[in-house]
């Protein structure tokens, strides 16, 4: 698929808080501009499943982290035989895992998880690794921030609390969880709570990130209107 601009932008930075829609707009833009698409938190939540299937405690920070520095954690593009949904392959230690990285075990502990200092030093290091080679579309919570903060395009997704509960409720009924929308509101809620006010990387968006409510946009319209900010500032630097 070829590019939509002459000279694109070599790495995007995507910031937001859950279910924001910020990894839908993520696909499809990296679809758009056939680039790399990199869901920095399945890194996290691969950490977090992990440490469950051990049974580790998530409260002891220090055996947390250092899982986080042992685990292998392998993120491929869907491959052919795996058209079922999904929009990338994880694997943790050769096994697939990517959709136990969705359930609501591993929603309720990810925020726990990802505050650690030390596991985000460790998934960090493996983030700009990645953005170094240029091409990727990375999404998360820190990304502007802190992973790639010379990032040359910055954007922070957002939508109200109420439309990303509805969001989360829709996914765990499709994937044939049991899913209360109070109880995954109330989530919600919590985890903004965890992840904003967290000592290491809380989540806030660059001093010059372009803000895009995703409240009443659909994810096609938010990609258009990105795509034109690219093509807007290829030409302003031609």
């Amino acid at each position: 698929m070829a590019n939509e601009t002459k000279e694109p932008i070599a790495m995007i930075a995507i910031d937001g808080p859950a279910a924001s829609g910020k990894s839908t707009v993520g696909r499809l833009l990296a679809e758009k501009l056939n680039y790399l698409y990199l869901d920095t938190g399945s890194m996290y939540r691969a950490v977090t499943w992990a440490a469950l299937q051990e049974e580790i405690d998530i409260e002891d920070e220090t055996a947390v982290t250092q899982l986080a520095h042992n685990i292998e954690i392998e993120i491929f593009p869907v491959r052919d035989g795996e058209a079922d949904g999904r929009h990338y392959t994880v694997h943790v230690a050769g096994q697939d895992i990517t959709w136990q990285l969705r359930t609501p075990a591993v929603d309720a502990n990810v925020s726990q998880v990802s505050s650690y200092l030390g596991v985000r030093q460790e998934m960090v290091a493996r983030q700009r690794a990645f953005g170094e080679r240029g091409a990727v579309v990375m999404v998360g919570r820190d990304i502007g921030t802190v992973v790639m903060p010379d990032a040359p395009l910055k954007l922070y997704i957002t939508a109200s609390a109420e439309e990303r509960a509805r969001r989360r409720t829709r996914d765990r009924q499709a994937q044939g969880h049991i899913a209360n929308y109070d109880d995954i509101l109330a989530d919600v809620l919590r985890r903004d709570q965890i992840d904003s006010n967290r000592e290491h990387s809380p989540l806030r968006p660059a001093t010059d990130a372009v803000l895009i409510d995703s409240t009443a946009q659909p994810p096609a319209a938010i990609v258009d209107t990105i795509l034109k900010m690219i093509r807007e500032t290829v030409t302003s630097n031609q």
